[in-house]
């Protein structure tokens, strides 16, 4: 690769422009379904990648099954971490207390010098953020949280991110006046929005091309 040329990480499953090196990616919606259903189509990870998800509610066993379902193989290319239930694979990782930022980023980062081991170009993504945020008793440590890790681990290695939130959740502060916080911090946000069974509309905005498209997930 030159020095002038981006690497660029495709999305062959959605209908969007593949992700240049460095992304960040917020997405959000009410329907956990479907968000988890983008979500799997972002991160798993294709044959000269890796990929790390930090799951809060799914265990690894069915991040595995939804990484599998996105790309074939995309599992034995994965590292997890999940706050739900014990380690139930090689890959995966348990996190012993969600509310532990400090703890919870030593493991992510650890896994990502791991990943980065194994090949350059890393997917990592968190779902659902959501739910950190409903365990800490200050929402503001979230955004010193991504940014002391999966943001920061984007500008220091070939990477891009996503962080997968459900706009219906509780998180113990008004959702709105959060994004518009988190909102500053990433590349752009896809906001998934349900259009009848195993359909959404996807709305799209801050990654080079504004606009709605119509999937079927």
């Amino acid at each position: 690769m030159s020095l002038t040329e981006t690497a660029q990480f495709e999305i062959p499953n959605l209908p969007l422009a593949a992700f240049e090196d460095g992304t960040s990616v917020l997405l959000t919606g009410d329907d956990t379904d479907l968000l988890e259903s983008v979500f799997y189509r972002l991160v798993a990870a294709r044959e000269d990648e890796r990929s790390l998800v930090l799951a809060t509610e799914a265990s690894g066993r069915a991040v595995n099954r939804g990484l599998d379902g996105a790309a074939d193989g995309a599992s034995d290319r994965s590292a997890v971490l999940t706050c739900a239930g014990p380690d139930a694979a090689e890959n995966v990782t348990g996190v012993d207390d969600i509310a532990d930022l400090t703890g919870l980023g030593m493991q992510f980062s650890t896994l990502v010098a791991d990943s980065q081991a194994t090949t350059g170009r890393l997917r990592a993504g968190i779902l659902l953020c959501s739910s950190i945020c409903a365990a800490v008793d200050d929402t503001r440590s979230v955004y010193r949280f991504l940014n002391s890790n999966l943001l920061s681990q984007l500008r220091r290695n070939e990477a891009v991110g996503v962080c997968a939130l459900d706009t219906s959740a509780d998180i113990g502060t008004n959702v709105d006046s959060f994004l518009a916080g988190m909102k500053a911090s990433f590349t752009g946000r896809i906001d998934v929005e349900a259009d009848g069974p195993g359909r959404a509309i996807l709305h799209v905005s801050g990654l080079g091309d504004d606009r709605s498209v119509e999937v079927s997930l």
